[in-house]
């Protein structure tokens, strides 16, 4: 039966950065998770839930987490069993072999934290970054401007919650696809754990601005991990 693969996109911003790379693959599915930051840590159980609600029924799954999404599938994998045939790290954040991962890191909160002010609760994803960054990031202004309206503003407790790691998770085959700095560090981690890696030179958010490359990059990791040369 042919994998559906679920590609999730990081909860920091939506669905649209990841429609365009579901259209060039036959079986898709992008589940929505910019609701995940509403109400009281914990959230990855939201980040699960609304996974497990958008896959089908049936079938294997191959999962596909963007950037910070990275960190949630383990979680997911176990939320959804078995039907997991594979992980793919699209530019994204590696988690490690078991125990429990922070969503940001300890370098990085101080920037977080003055971001968020008083309230606790950030701007949207695109507003963290210069005009000229995004613009880089999202050259076409229709494009850009889906991404950027869908953005949830997240708290900042979404990025100091601890994200638990069950061991085992990497027992199915996984790869690594990366578009560039700083990504590259994390390429060399997943080379280094024995997965494949592809890499599609652009920026963070290549997948919205070459979607053809980055489907057929990502059939080649998988198609790596699944069917390794003998």
């Amino acid at each position: 039966m042919q994998a559906t693969y679920v590609l999730v996109h990081s909860p920091s911003v939506g669905p649209a950065t990841w429609l365009p790379v579901a259209g060039k693959l036959g079986r898709a599915v992008v589940p929505d998770l910019t609701a995940v930051g509403t109400g009281a840590p914990p959230y990855w159980p939201r980040v699960v839930e609304a996974v497990r609600s958008a896959v089908p029924d049936e079938g294997p799954l191959v999962l596909v987490a963007h950037s910070n999404a990275g960190l949630f599938v383990p979680v997911i994998k176990e939320g959804l069993g078995e039907r997991v045939v594979a992980c793919v790290f699209a530019d994204a954040h590696l988690p490690p072999r078991s125990g429990l991962v922070k969503v940001a890191g300890e370098e990085f909160l101080p920037f977080l934290r003055e971001l968020a002010g008083p309230g606790g609760v950030l701007p949207r994803w695109s507003e963290w970054w210069s005009e000229s960054d995004v613009v880089a990031m999202l050259p076409d202004p229709v494009a850009r401007e889906r991404v950027v309206a869908e953005q949830a503003r997240l708290p900042l407790a979404y990025y100091t919650q601890l994200v638990p790691v069950p061991a085992g998770w990497d027992a199915v085959p996984c790869g690594c696809l990366w578009y560039g700095p700083p990504y590259d560090e994390v390429a060399e981690e997943a080379a280094g754990r024995g997965w494949p890696v592809t890499r599609v030179p652009g920026g963070h958010l290549q997948q919205v601005t070459d979607p053809g490359s980055v489907a057929e990059a990502l059939l080649k990791v998988v198609n790596s991990s699944l069917f390794p040369a003998r």
